[in-house]
């Protein structure tokens, strides 16, 4: 046991100073090693006088490292004493034992520091996990306390600086971050974005010889204001941002390009259409669209299986209508009956709104704006009533979803070797639609290579927004 003893005390005396071991006590679980500090004197730590005169002592518990997988507990005994200087506003103060405990620890230093550590490694979760592996059980809400009551590093003083803002509340509450480009690693959070804020910090340090920001006008005026010497620059990925941004509003602006051109109508339809033109019939009127457009679906819906009564429930029609339609070879032989062909308003502007909807715009309150714009004078109920009767009815083009005016700028400045060929074939398509110089030129010029460009361009300096 004397043996075991001194080398306890070898261990505590390497890191700790007048601290001796008194006893050691071993059990299936625990180590009690019990220890006593033999300074005479102490400092109170309100005014820094020492005193030797003792008040009363008692025990402290501090957990140390586990040893062989036991947990290590030293029974300290700490003495109180009396402060020797009468202005003082503590009375009486307990001794610490450097590196050993501070004030109201429960664990070593050196227990502590360990603990720190793999808190800094493995964060809250997982630094729990591993903690308790190896003989030191601790919470992970323990452990993140630990990890913020760590000092500050020492941070050297910048010389590039990246300002940019952060968000501790999406769209309510911003602030402003502030990097060391050179190191890449955080240095500041300001609690707001104001011009006045960022002047203040970048005061204090003149060392500052470059400032990579962004366009914010509260930034600009702040590192004018509080940098004067610094040059102002955009990094990388503002400007690719920015040119982003860009590329995306010229698309969007053009968007009605991105569709596809209609194919030439096959000459089976041409045929059809001749065939319908020389109809009796009129192909105009209302009735005689509405019927043919039914005609047409009741003979689709049968050739593809359906019952007649499945028919009638789909198309909210009787069964006697359905069986006559379905018995009709031609939807000519439906007409019957007086016809009032009567002239409306609206037939001067028919074409127009028959290519519109065959072009896929189907919303009959734009189609009525449009054709108001032309002169159509009415309400909007005649044009809801024509496109509820007989545009509804007419079979539309099925085409693929033309792409979005991001995916087509993102087609634009992506290398060509990283793109697919069906992503390729859709930008050549969209850039050949497209009766905008600029947009083309742009495609044809960049041919997909901006991002080699912005990887080799350099900070350059620009003045203020």
């Amino acid at each position: 046991m004397d043996e075991v003893r001194r080398q306890l005390e070898e261990l505590l005396s390497s890191s700790v100073e007048d601290v001796v071991v008194k006893s050691v006590e071993v059990t299936e679980t625990v180590v009690r090693v019990e220890a006593q500090s033999t300074d005479r004197l102490a400092a109170c730590p309100g005014c820094g006088c020492r005193s030797g005169r003792i008040h009363g002592s008692y025990l402290r518990f501090p957990r140390d490292l586990p040893a062989a997988g036991k947990f290590v507990v030293v029974a300290l005994r700490v003495r109180r004493f009396v402060c020797a200087e009468e202005s003082c506003p503590r009375r009486t103060f307990v001794e610490q034992a450097p590196g050993l405990t501070r004030r109201f620890g429960r664990r070593t230093e050196r227990l502590r520091s360990t603990l720190a550590s793999v808190g800094l490694a493995l964060a809250g979760r997982a630094g729990a996990r591993m903690a308790a592996i190896f003989g030191a059980p601790v919470s992970r809400n323990a452990r993140l306390r630990l990890v913020t009551s760590l000092p500050e590093p020492p941070i050297a003083a910048p010389r590039v600086v990246g300002v940019d803002e952060y968000a501790q509340r999406k769209g309510r509450i911003y602030g402003t971050v502030l990097v060391d480009v050179e190191t890449r690693r955080p240095i500041d959070l300001l609690p707001d974005r104001e011009a006045d804020t960022l002047a203040a910090w970048l005061a204090e340090r003149p060392g500052i010889e470059i400032i990579c920001r962004d366009r914010a006008p509260f930034f600009a005026d702040g590192a004018t204001r509080g940098a004067p010497q610094a040059l102002q620059v955009a990094d990388r990925w503002h400007l690719w941002h920015n040119l982003g941004e860009a590329a995306e509003k010229c698309v969007y602006r053009h968007r009605g390009c991105l569709r596809p051109m209609p194919a030439p109508p096959d000459e089976p339809q041409q045929e059809e259409v001749e065939s319908m033109v020389s109809s009796p019939w009129p192909t105009g009127h209302r009735f005689a669209e509405r019927t043919r457009a039914k005609h047409a679906t009741v003979h689709a819906l049968l050739a593809a299986g359906h019952s007649k009564r499945s028919v009638a429930r789909q198309l909210g029609m009787g069964l006697n209508t359905i069986m006559r339609f379905s018995r009709a070879t031609t939807p000519e032989e439906l007409f019957t009956g007086q016809w009032q062909n009567r002239a409306t308003r609206l037939d001067a502007f028919k074409p127009h709104l028959d290519q519109r909807w065959q072009d896929g715009c189907t919303n009959a309150w734009k189609l009525w704006e449009e054709i108001r714009e032309q002169g159509y004078p009415d309400g909007y109920s005649s044009v809801r009533d024509y496109a509820r009767k007989t545009l509804r009815g007419k079979p539309q083009p099925i085409e693929p979803r033309p792409p979005s005016a991001r995916a087509v700028a993102r087609w634009i400045h992506t290398h060509p070797d990283a793109l697919t060929e069906r992503d390729q074939l859709q930008l050549k398509a969209a850039l050949a639609n497209c009766a905008c110089p600029l947009l083309r030129a742009h495609g044809h010029r960049t041919g997909g290579r901006a991002t080699a460009g912005v990887d080799r361009v350099r900070p350059r300096s620009y003045r203020p927004a």
